[in-house]
């Protein structure tokens, strides 16, 4: 059927028809495109994943290599002190950058601010007024 046979048609199909016809129409490309949505989403996972992955790797990668750089600190040292000293150096130097992180991060947790200030002052008025007092 050509595209000049289909208007003709239409135009002296009944209203339900068009209407059924349309319907039809519509279900079909909402369908389309809801398939189309679907893959999109897939392949947007597919690479996130993918990259989350990769993050991961190095991570793991940059371990091992801050352990690389450790025991070439202790080797280093190692060559003016005995080796167990060396090592005890090394790992009370470490120890003591974790603790100053350590307490750095609790400082900043500290002083952090409630994550939604408003929406608690919001949920406080809203228990007061059912309980039948004015803010």
């Amino acid at each position: 059927m050509t595209r000049r046979e289909s208007n003709a048609s239409r135009e002296t199909a009944p209203a339900g028809q068009l209407v059924g016809d349309a319907t039809r129409d519509l279900s079909a490309l909402v369908r389309d495109e809801v398939e189309l949505a679907k893959a999109d989403l897939r392949q947007s996972v597919r690479s996130a994943g993918l990259g989350g992955g990769l993050f991961g790797a190095a991570g793991v990668i940059a371990l091992f290599g801050f352990g690389a750089l450790v025991a070439t600190a202790i080797l280093a040292l190692a060559l003016v002190l005995d080796a167990w000293l060396a090592g005890l150096v090394v790992a009370g130097v470490l120890m003591v950058a974790a603790v100053a992180a350590a307490l750095l991060g609790k400082k900043e947790v500290a002083e952090a601010a409630p994550a939604l200030p408003a929406t608690g002052d919001g949920v406080k008025q809203d228990v007061q007024a059912a309980k039948g007092h004015r803010p």
